[in-house]
């Protein structure tokens, strides 16, 4: 009988797996948002705030907004 904890893949939902590694581009805003996830900034306005203050910016080049965070996160989940 095999451990369930021995199965990380069990508990993996198919777009939390990635083919291939991440960009340069999805590292750094993967390491920013856990730089705000750690500040304790759960809701979309605080995270959107969180990452325009440590200097990112969208992919436009402008400060991040609900809207383009939404867009951005559904187009790296696609």
């Amino acid at each position: 009988m095999s451990d369930p904890y021995l199965e990380p893949h069990q508990y993996l939902e198919p777009h939390q797996t990635r083919e291939g590694e991440l960009s340069p581009y999805e590292h750094k805003l993967a390491g920013l948002l856990q730089e705000v996830f750690a500040s304790g900034a759960y809701e979309l306005g605080r995270l959107v705030q969180g990452l325009n203050e440590r200097g990112s910016r969208s992919p436009a080049g402008e400060p991040w907004t609900e809207e383009s965070f939404r867009t951005e996160i559904a187009r790296l989940g696609a």
